[in-house]
């Protein structure tokens, strides 16, 4: 996967934006954090049905169903995840001060994952990663997760408080975990025969494109924690 500038500067400038405005809603106070992710959910779940509607393989009424369910269970099950990494459950267990912490550190475990493994591939990505998403590389793949793990953990121990082995679950949950979510996203794609699922961001697609990894790897960090982080 070649490099290219002006593919990276129309998704860097859109993704500087909208950081923008998503850490706004996150910091502004816990109830602009809810509207923010309820709003991300149901876009996401807007975005998954349409795919559902546009794939020519799934034309009965109990398959639409069926597949339906499923969405609205991944979609519903991811907010409700990261609205417990935001409680005071995790503060008082791991000490956070914040209800931010958690959420914002899985976020930010995906942003440096996925900038990475697409610089990091770009490069010298050569092993195709999935027939479903042609684009990635085990190359990037790999790199990524490894510089986000050290990114967090070394930012995570710098401002958080956060203990180590705390830092390296969610940072490395949120990478592995995360681009599986990505690939399951380009799996319902590839069937819907559509590129984006959305246009809410010039180079980035739609709620489902943007957060796609942020679905799986939200309820995979609240499992991982409450089985290890107790």
């Amino acid at each position: 996967m070649a490099f290219d500038l002006q593919t990276f500067k129309t998704r860097a400038l859109s993704a500087i934006i909208f950081v923008v405005v998503m850490l706004g809603a996150i910091f502004f106070n816990i109830n602009s954090f809810i509207l923010l992710f309820l709003i991300v959910h149901m876009g996401c779940y807007i975005e998954y049905s349409k795919l559902i509607k546009k794939t020519p393989a799934i034309t009965t009424t109990k398959a639409k169903v069926l597949y339906n369910l499923f969405g609205l269970a991944y979609m519903t099950t991811s907010f409700f995840a990261i609205m417990h990494l935001a409680s005071a459950h995790w503060v008082t267990i791991l000490g956070t001060t914040e209800y931010y912490v958690l959420p914002m550190l899985v976020i930010v475990s995906i942003w440096i994952n996925d900038t990475m493994a697409y610089l990091v591939g770009s490069f010298i990505g050569k092993t195709p990663l999935s027939v479903v998403s042609p684009k990635k590389t085990w190359e990037g793949t790999i790199g990524g997760a490894i510089l986000a793990v050290v990114a967090v953990v070394l930012l995570g121990m710098a401002f958080t408080g956060l203990s180590y082995q705390t830092l390296m679950i969610v940072s490395a949950t949120s990478a592995i975990m995360g681009t599986i979510g990505d690939l399951i996203e380009s799996k319902f794609k590839r069937m819907a025969s559509v590129k984006d699922s959305g246009r809410i961001m010039p180079g980035h697609g739609g709620f489902f494109d943007r957060f796609d990894s942020l679905l799986l790897a939200g309820p995979s960090v609240w499992l991982m924690l409450t089985l290890f982080a107790q």
